[in-house]
């Protein structure tokens, strides 16, 4: 998966978590962002990244995400590894 598909699936996923009040409340919990602050995060390296971390972190959030999607779940660690890059996917 090359790093468009792999930004294009990230927005997805933010998208698919912020339909859901109480996958949306975890998510701001858990990054220490505000729902006020979370168009400046999302310019901010490492966001999306955090994104797929978030979904991969909970198998029921990303089944329910890949399912949504209609993809197979192996897409998003692959479009995760796609924005880490060789330096950290070989961490």
């Amino acid at each position: 998966m090359d790093r468009p598909a792999a930004e294009t699936l990230a927005v997805t996923a933010l998208s698919f978590i912020a339909a859901d009040p109480r996958l949306f409340d975890r998510f701001l919990a858990l990054t220490g962002i505000d729902v006020g602050g979370i168009r400046h995060a999302a310019a901010t390296p490492g966001f999306l990244l955090g994104v797929f971390d978030f979904v991969l972190g909970h198998e029921p959030t990303l089944m329910a995400f890949a399912e949504d999607a209609g993809i197979d779940p192996a897409r998003v660690v692959a479009a995760r590894q796609a924005l880490a890059g060789p330096a950290e996917a070989g961490a």
